[in-house]
């Protein structure tokens, strides 16, 4: 979740991690942390094996990770890249294949070999590590471990590091284009009072030397932040939600004190899945199944591992984002976070600039939750209400390779653009098959923006271009200026990127507004009234 003029935000935040600076410098670091480099290129990441365990009183952790990967090119003598950042050290690093020597440096793990690799070859490293992990200020948004303790004094441990990244206390291939396609295991070690809950599903809890070890596996492929260990006095009840793929496993995880709060919080679970399974298409992960679990933390969207800390009430902690009182009637981290299944978890951003993928139609998914939930009327208020919290500081796409996200408008003013859209399809079973086309089509797959402005232009049978680029890669908002004298009506576009293509509807009317006043003969003298469902502002001269 970012930042966002929505000062309310700013105080608790609805956007994670850093966004773009202007006048940012960017150093050899940040490309290696954000880029496909020589030393990331040649080898996929297949699966993870990995372990870990908190030690509460010390604030530190420790565990393994087998990085189970493929040769994707013939190469010899390379040097691979493994993130973990200090103050994290690796201890024991060893592979199926020789290793001539391995160095910590920095925020990064280069291991060298004197052989030849060719394509399509398997191998493994496996990384033993330790360390005090860089505890969270402010988690989620600044990332790191979360060591607190419960309302009873408990201890409660997570960690958020959508921002910062997964290196902040696992050793990884660090960087969003590359996800382990053949998934996860991870072992949770806890104090024999404590339960450890991880992605996917419990494949099995035993307890040796006082200790317990839950170990959890995920099927599917999963982005490096949203593996996620949870540690506290957990309890656990289930359900399942008939769906569009059959069966759906649920799976709740909470603070024992709070179960009969999430009992009845957690129901609207059930119509938000069937909100989205229609706008969607099926829920990704049904092999994997869905599940909340409490954390220490506001929430975040960790894919069938969904962080909830919203305080069991409606709204944002209690508050309506929208300022029209609509999102009061839904619990805007279940909504919010779950809608990341489909565009953060499902479909995920190659490169970080392009985070807008996840939080403008997540950002939307609100919407279109409305409108299943209560009606479209009330969807429409909610998406005019979300127009206020834009601040146009900086363009929402950031800068590529350097790990780079752009502005915090990539929610309301990327949710804007996309109402605007689909005012401008104006076909609403065109623009549900975009949306569930998109979900089939790069189904558990890392994308570009280009790629889904191209995929979204092509199945609208509109060239959206420049409406990407106004919204996108400008900071402007498209003016529209207005007189009507009589039935005459003239009009042009100020503030727009050059041959804006935004037709305009009202009333009976289509207008395609260029940069040269136009005049429209109306039928009768009354005053235009314009939808407030576009991004645009309008000027009556």
């Amino acid at each position: 979740m970012k930042k966002i003029s929505y000062s309310i935000l700013l105080v608790s935040g609805l956007a994670f991690g850093q966004f773009f600076e202007k006048g940012k410098t960017f150093t050899k670091q940040d490309t290696l942390k954000g880029s496909n480099t020589e030393f990331r290129n040649f080898w996929d990441v297949k699966k993870y094996e990995l372990s870990v365990e908190p030690n509460f009183q010390q604030k530190s952790i420790s565990g393994n990770n087998k990085i189970s990967f493929e040769i994707t090119k013939d190469i010899s003598n390379p040097v691979f890249q493994i993130d973990l950042q200090q103050p994290m050290k690796a201890d024991k690093v060893e592979g199926n294949f020789p290793i001539t020597n391995h160095k910590q440096d920095g925020d990064f793990i280069w291991i060298t070999t004197h052989k030849k690799f060719k394509k399509g070859e398997k191998y493994s490293i496996n990384i033993t590590y330790s360390g005090n992990p860089v505890i969270a200020k402010r988690a989620p948004w600044d990332g790191g471990w979360i060591f607190t303790t419960d309302e009873k004094g408990n201890p409660w441990m997570s960690v958020a590091d959508e921002g910062i990244g997964a290196s902040v206390w696992l050793p990884t291939k660090d960087i969003w284009s590359d996800e382990p396609d053949n998934g996860i295991i991870m072992k949770i070690i806890t104090p024999k009072d404590l339960v450890g809950v991880g992605n996917g599903r419990l494949i099995s809890k035993k307890t040796e030397n006082n200790k317990n070890i839950f170990t959890w596996e995920i099927k599917n492929p999963i982005n490096a932040y949203s593996i996620i260990p949870n540690i506290g006095k957990y309890v656990n009840f289930k359900d399942f939600y008939t769906g569009e793929k059959g069966k759906l496993d649920l799976d709740y995880w909470v603070i024992d004190y709070n179960l009969e709060k999430a009992k009845k919080q957690f129901q609207q679970v059930k119509p938000m899945l069937k909100a989205f399974e229609y706008w969607f298409g099926p829920y990704p992960f049904y092999e994997d199944s869905y599940k909340l679990v409490e954390s220490p933390h506001l929430g975040m969207e960790h894919q069938s591992n969904i962080a909830y800390g919203n305080g069991y009430q409606n709204g944002y902690l209690g508050r309506d984002l929208s300022g029209t009182g609509v999102g009061l009637n839904w619990d805007f981290i279940i909504i919010h976070e779950s809608g990341h299944e489909w565009f953060a978890n499902n479909i995920t951003a190659k490169d970080q600039a392009d985070m807008w993928i996840h939080e403008a139609f997540t950002n939307y998914s609100e919407v279109l939750f409305t409108e299943n939930y209560m009606d479209k009327k009330s969807s429409d208020i909610y998406a005019q209400g979300i127009q206020n919290n834009i601040e146009n500081d900086v363009p929402i796409i950031g800068k590529y390779g350097v790990r780079n996200e752009g502005s915090g408008d990539m929610y309301a003013k990327g949710a804007s653009m996309i109402h605007t859209m689909r005012q401008i399809i104006n076909n609403d079973a065109k623009f549900r098959e975009i949306l569930r086309g998109l979900n089939k089509d790069f189904y558990h797959q890392t994308v570009t923006t280009e790629q889904v402005e191209k995929y979204i232009s092509e199945k609208a049978g509109f060239d959206f271009t420049t409406i990407f680029n106004q919204y996108l890669r400008t900071t402007d908002v498209p003016v529209l200026e207005y007189a009507q004298k009589g039935t005459e009506l003239k009009y042009r576009f100020v503030k727009g990127v050059k041959n804006l293509n935004l037709p305009i509807r009202f009333g009976e009317y289509t207008i395609s507004p260029n940069e040269s006043w136009q005049t429209l003969k109306l039928k009768n003298s009354d005053p235009v009234e314009f939808s407030k469902n576009y991004y645009i502002r309008y000027k009556k001269i």
